[in-house]
């Protein structure tokens, strides 16, 4: 298996800059910083991220550009994420073979290979934390909004299956929050019913029932307002395919939505440091 973590990550916009962070979203910069550990640890060759802010209109878009590099200024935010510089390598061979396999499946998928295109804040600023270094390929995936939360799970599917197989150590990322009604305030937490349904939705990743999680993410990602209509979280799931547990590191506002950063290992690596953890109780 080379899918060997998965990651559901903030990407709020007053996050981008550390020392501009607001006390009350340290605790998320914390988990983020403890996820870049985890994530260094596993070794990855490449680290596949799914965006909420690359919001495609009809093709599910995989960037197969062989260096992502730019200068960042997020028209929806360009007085909190400016003028900011970001340079990564590629997997143009992985991207294709994803694109291909999409395609394959009788998904509407497109490869994009243009040095010209810009990440969005989702994609730069959990990267910022994750991969500070520059020195992991990237590889960027859209949100569709022709795409059902079904045809989007698929996908999920799709991936999940050719990272598995790959002969390459994967990372794959899940960028967006859980509830997204947002209001006015960068301190405002979503309303209680709004948590509680985050709170649920935690708890089935977190139990290792995804099953669960995707029985509840049509009616939640409506119930919530959850960020790209739960698109970003049915992929996730799609990727996973019912085989990983989530761990919890974090749960924060930003102007009335809920962030998360959780980690996902695969069950079988959950059971083996389980037991590592009980032989060490017994020595």
């Amino acid at each position: 298996m080379s899918l060997e973590l998965a990651v559901l990550t903030v990407h709020a916009p007053r996050i981008c800059h550390e020392e501009q962070v607001a006390d009350f979203q340290k605790p998320l910069v914390k988990a983020l910083k403890q996820t870049k550990e985890s994530l260094y640890g596993v070794k990855p060759d490449v680290v596949v991220i799914v965006s909420t802010h690359w919001m495609s209109s009809f093709h599910h878009f995989v960037d197969a550009t062989p260096t992502h590099q730019g200068i960042l200024t997020a028209f929806e935010c360009p007085e909190l994420v400016s003028n900011v510089p970001y340079r990564y390598p590629g997997d143009a061979q992985l991207a294709s073979l994803l694109a291909e396999s999409g395609q394959q499946a009788g998904l509407q998928v497109v490869k994009v290979n243009d040095p010209t295109y810009v990440w969005d804040y989702g994609t730069v600023v959990p990267l910022r934390y994750l991969v500070p270094h520059e020195d992991i390929p990237v590889i960027d995936l859209s949100v569709t909004w022709a795409a059902t939360l079904e045809e989007t799970y698929k996908w999920g599917q799709v991936i999940g299956k050719v990272l598995r197989e790959s002969e390459k150590r994967a990372v794959f990322v899940s960028s967006g929050a859980l509830a997204h009604n947002l209001v006015r305030g960068p301190e405002k937490m979503p309303t209680v019913a709004e948590q509680a349904l985050d709170h649920q939705f935690i708890e089935y990743l977190t139990s290792g029932n995804l099953d669960l999680a995707w029985e509840m993410l049509s009616q939640y990602a409506k119930a919530a307002g959850v960020e790209s209509g739960g698109r970003h979280l049915a992929l996730l799931l799609g990727v996973l395919n019912g085989e990983y547990r989530g761990d919890f590191l974090a749960y924060g506002q930003s102007s009335g939505s809920g962030n998360v950063v959780m980690t996902f290992q695969s069950n079988a690596d959950s059971s083996i440091q389980a037991d590592m953890g009980l032989e060490q109780q017994g020595a």
